[in-house]
């Protein structure tokens, strides 16, 4: 685990990198974070189940409004699959409800229907997960009898490659888009080989552009908080929109989106189409701004001020 870098200005709001532990839920481990850290609103940009591991992105106070900039990114994960056996949940936890035998699975198989999963696909997203149905997620109508399949939806696999074969297990890695459902990617493998299987285990190496190793424990943060270095662990609002371009405003660019007034693209010498956030002469986030293709203004995404 790494350091944080600078304090952050804390009434300004922060973000923080947790490695959450497994056996417990994201709103848990949220929770946790936000009493440490006397929060008064929290949110994560990227819920992980209760037996997954590692990187959890949490919003403190005004980085609460950053969430959305954060859940977009690209994710990456090392998980395990059990081959043979399908699940209703499509992970652990479920129920088994078709079980083959594993048999002429081998590295070279592995590799070319791994291969078959690369790219652009449609993905059915499970039924049980914390998407809605006319307001109600559907693990709560699949838990009531009730399934609902929801249409196909576009996810993208960047890479995926097998790191580890232990028969029925297999070790893999996997970058995706976000919305992307690494139990349904295990489901929709098995059947491809035949067999059937489901994601067994799972951690976050990588989400919203940090890492495993700059996360830190909660174990790690309630020492922190009682050596009185918590402070330390904060990520300004700024520097944790690490993937987006920065403009450093001048005095009258910083009054004029202060206002709300018309940003035009003279004002951002050098910048290109997209996002880019503005910061003040200390680092300090003012504001996201995006112009799209062809448009001679920049429109406003979130102002936030210093």
């Amino acid at each position: 685990m790494t350091g944080m870098g600078k304090p952050a200005d804390r009434d300004a709001g922060s973000v923080v990198v947790v490695d959450k532990p497994a056996g417990l839920s994201s709103a848990r481990a949220l929770a946790r974070v936000k009493g440490l850290f006397k929060a008064q609103k929290a949110g994560h940009a990227g819920t992980l189940d209760p037996f997954a591991t590692g990187v959890m992105v949490c919003c403190l106070d005004r980085a609460t409004r950053l969430a959305g900039f954060l859940l977009g990114g690209e994710k990456t994960y090392a998980a395990v699959m059990v081959l043979g056996i399908e699940t209703d949940t499509q992970d652990l936890t479920g129920q088994v409800i078709a079980a083959k035998p594993v048999e002429g699975v081998d590295e070279a198989g592995l590799n070319a229907v791994f291969a078959r999963f690369t790219g652009t696909l449609q993905q059915v997203p499970p039924a049980y997960s914390a998407l809605k149905h006319q307001g109600v997620a559907l693990y709560k109508l699949a838990r009531r009898g009730q399934p609902v399949v929801k249409a196909a939806r576009p996810v993208v696999i960047t890479a995926l490659s097998v790191k580890a074969i232990d028969l029925p297990q297999v070790a893999f890695t996997v970058t995706c888009s976000a919305g992307t459902y690494i139990r349904t990617l295990c489901n929709d493998i098995g059947r491809a080989l035949g067999c059937g299987g489901h994601l067994h285990e799972l951690r976050r190496l990588a989400a919203s552009g940090f890492s495993a190793e700059e996360a830190l424990g909660l174990e790690e943060l309630g020492a922190r908080a009682q050596a009185g270095t918590l402070d330390q662990c904060r990520i300004g609002m700024a520097e944790a929109l690490r993937n987006m371009p920065a403009f450093r405003a001048d005095g009258e660019l910083a009054a004029a989106i202060a206002h709300g007034r018309r940003i035009d693209a003279a004002a951002l010498p050098g910048v290109a189409n997209g996002p880019v956030k503005i910061v003040d002469r200390r680092g300090r986030l003012l504001a996201v701004l995006n112009r799209q293709p062809g448009n001679a203004v920049f429109d406003y995404r979130g102002v936030f001020g210093a």
